[in-house]
C-alpha cells in the first residue's frame, strides 16, 4: 500500500458549469423538452376524439376549452412542438446518413429546425384561423 499512486482529485462530471452552452446544445435540449411536452399534448387528442365520439355537448365542452385564450396558447404550443420534434427529427435522419457533422453544418441544421417550426407553425395557425373564421 505504500507504494500506491497518490489520488488526483477530478471533477466528477463535467455539466454546464464546465461547459459553455452551445445553440446546438440548447437545441438537443429543447428536442427532448417537447418530446415530454408531446407526450403530455397527446392528451388533448384524446380528449377532442373522445369528445367527437362521445356526443354533441361533450364535443361543446372540448371547444369550449379549446377556443378559449388559454386553450389556444396551450394548442398554438403544441402545434409548435410537434413541428420542432419533427424538424428536429429530420436533423437527426441527415446525421444518420453521416452528414452535417461539421460545425457549420450543425449549426446551420439546428438555426433551420428552429427557423421552420417557428414559421411553419405561424403558417398553419394564419391558415387555420383564416379557414375557421
Amino acid at each position: 500500500m505504500a507504494d500506491s499512486p497518490q489520488r488526483i482529485d477530478r471533477p466528477l462530471s463535467p455539466h454546464l458549469q464546465i461547459y459553455r452552452p452551445l445553440f446546438t446544445m440548447m437545441m438537443s435540449i429543447v428536442h427532448r423538452i417537447t418530446g415530454v411536452g408531446l407526450y403530455f399534448g397527446t392528451a388533448i387528442l384524446v380528449w377532442w376524439l373522445l369528445a367527437t365520439a362521445t356526443s354533441p355537448s361533450a364535443f361543446e365542452t372540448f371547444s369550449a376549452v379549446a377556443g378559449s385564450p388559454l386553450g389556444m396558447l396551450v394548442l398554438f404550443g403544441f402545434t409548435w412542438a410537434l413541428l420542432h420534434h419533427a424538424f428536429g427529427g429530420v436533423r437527426h435522419f441527415i446525421w444518420d446518413f453521416i452528414h452535417g457533422f461539421g460545425a457549420k453544418e450543425r449549426e446551420l441544421l439546428a438555426k433551420a429546425s428552429l427557423a421552420g417550426s417557428v414559421a411553419c407553425t405561424v403558417i398553419l395557425w394564419i391558415i387555420g384561423l383564416a379557414l375557421k373564421g
